[in-house]
């Protein structure tokens, strides 16, 4: 017994927890549950952004024409299936295409690619993506300033 608390003392040879061990422990709980709470907005947002995309999807194509900051701009994207080939139904019974995208400033072609969750991105504003094609649009004309697009496209066959 401890003579000061009057508390049984534990055998010489019982083991204990060593304080390393102990801090370890509380560390690595420590990282798992911050790298939790700092995924948990990028996950959870994934799926609103994929969720945004079909619906947009599931309205139909996208289609504008404005004049914005004093230049024009058109776009479309409409799904396009191959010439002769069956349109696979998927889940809800959508086409499952690839898609037409033709967006233009002042009459010349803007190169705008699709990503995998539905955003759209440009040649001129490339590391950005917007999820639709009139901010795509408006942000290119941002970028652009006064200077015009080319009037060849380099991806021609």
């Amino acid at each position: 017994m401890n003579p000061t608390t009057g508390t049984p003392r534990e055998p010489a040879g019982a083991p204990r927890p060593a304080r390393r061990a102990v801090l370890r422990t509380v560390f690595t709980a420590a990282v798992i549950a911050g790298t939790g709470a700092a995924l948990a907005p990028v996950l959870l947002e994934g799926h609103g952004a994929a969720g945004r995309a079909q619906e947009r999807d599931a309205v139909g194509p996208e289609r504008f024409s404005e004049l914005y900051r004093g230049r024009e701009i058109k776009g479309t994207a409409t799904a396009v299936v191959a010439a002769g080939a069956q349109a696979d139904a998927g889940e809800a019974g959508a086409v499952t295409a690839a898609p037409g995208i033709d967006v233009r400033v002042d009459g010349r072609a803007l190169h705008v690619m699709r990503r995998a969750d539905g955003s759209y991105l440009s040649a001129v504003n490339h590391y950005e993506s917007f999820p639709t094609l009139l901010e795509t649009a408006r942000a290119a004309v941002d970028e652009l300033g006064t200077a015009q697009l080319s009037a060849s496209s380099p991806h021609t066959i």
